[in-house]
């Protein structure tokens, strides 16, 4: 694709800039859709010159800025790092994944920017955030209340289902977690972050890869350990996304559950118990409806069987918690592996790679 910078030579003529071999209609079609392009000095007025005190959050490939463009349309601008080969990795697959997706639960690009070595992504600004600045939040967390919670959970599947089915082609997240479930002014989610994104084409229904990226916790086994990727990988993110709405716990953190090394194995246990109710999050315990949250835990639990094959489809998890319905499936006892970061061979995405080291099957309790 061919980015024009605003610029003109001594003829009069636009200056060009080629980004790579990046084109919006690689694998989109054959027709060509270019997303709008701003100039970097628009950015820098639109954001006062990337002030601190606009600054909403930061990351592995760069900052996020609240940004007022024409003086009225407020934007997060997302700054990538200057230099950073993941970076241009990340930004060349976000355009080319997000160009042509429209739906109510994922993050809308609004436009770009290239020039020299800024690159830079304006989305949509959603006020409330990220889920997980609410969920972990011990001030914030009761403001999501039950039916807020629910909704969250039905929404951020809807859009799930939208990429693996709906879209013109099937694509992978690969990175779906509470930090990138952003939530506008009414508490509606909004996946975000396709940096990692992998689109399927034709019959494609596996893929495998050596740069295993993603974030601890909410990766698959399969994906962990082996580098194979497929919708069943993303269905696995979202259980234990679900998992940690429903309660209020970090997948990483064990501070309310000690005797358990993970919360699928917490969640796991109390249902087995006949105690599922116990995993919801005390804060919503007077709005919460126990039909509701034991449809979400036993969703959830389906979501993160170590056997893909075990897993539902989003089309299934949609329609159940849509139907509020009991599955038919039981969810079995889960596989506790641990997963080490130790620079891996296999990988070349430095903090966002993993090594696996040991698979243990739990004893029975």
């Amino acid at each position: 694709m061919i980015l024009l910078l605003g610029k003109h030579d001594k003829k009069g003529r636009p200056k060009r800039l080629i980004m790579g071999d990046l084109r919006i209609s690689d694998g989109l079609g054959k027709e060509t859709h270019e997303l709008p392009f701003i100039s970097f000095k628009e950015i820098v007025t639109a954001t006062n010159n990337f002030s601190v005190s606009n600054l909403l959050g930061q990351g592995g490939f760069g900052k996020v800025y609240k940004g007022l463009l024409h003086g009225n349309k407020e934007v997060a601008v997302k700054r990538l790092g200057r230099g950073s080969g993941q970076g241009a990795i990340e930004f060349r697959n976000e355009v080319v994944v997000i160009a042509k997706l429209q739906h109510k639960n994922l993050v809308r690009l609004v436009c770009y920017c290239v020039q020299g070595d800024e690159k830079l992504l304006i989305y949509e600004y959603l006020p409330n955030r990220s889920l997980d600045t609410f969920l972990f939040n011990s001030q914030k967390k009761p403001m999501l209340h039950w039916p807020t919670r629910f909704s969250i959970i039905k929404g951020v599947a809807r859009g799930l289902l939208y990429l693996h089915r709906d879209s013109r082609l099937m694509i992978i997240h690969r990175d779906l977690k509470t930090s990138n479930i952003l939530l506008d002014g009414d508490m509606n989610p909004k996946i975000s972050d396709f940096g990692m994104a992998r689109i399927f084409g034709g019959d494609e229904q596996q893929a495998n890869t050596n740069r295993v990226v993603g974030t601890y916790g909410y990766m698959s086994p399969e994906y962990a350990m082996e580098g194979l990727f497929s919708v069943k990988s993303d269905v696995y993110s979202f259980g234990v996304l679900l998992l940690e709405t429903v309660s209020g716990i970090r997948i990483s953190s064990t501070e309310n559950i000690k005797e358990f090394p993970n919360l699928i194995i917490y969640a796991w246990s109390l249902w087995r118990e006949g105690l599922a109710m116990d995993l919801v999050d005390p804060s919503v315990s007077e709005s919460c409806s126990n039909e509701e949250a034991l449809c979400c835990i036993h969703v959830g639990l389906l979501c993160v069987q170590d056997d893909p094959d075990a897993r539902p489809l989003m089309s299934t998890v949609v329609s159940t918690l849509e139907s509020r319905s009991t599955p038919v499936a039981t969810p079995d006892k889960p596989l506790y592996f641990s997963q080490r970061n130790k620079v891996a061979k296999r990988a070349d995405y430095g903090q966002d790679s993993v090594d696996m080291e040991a698979l243990t099957v739990l004893e029975e309790r």
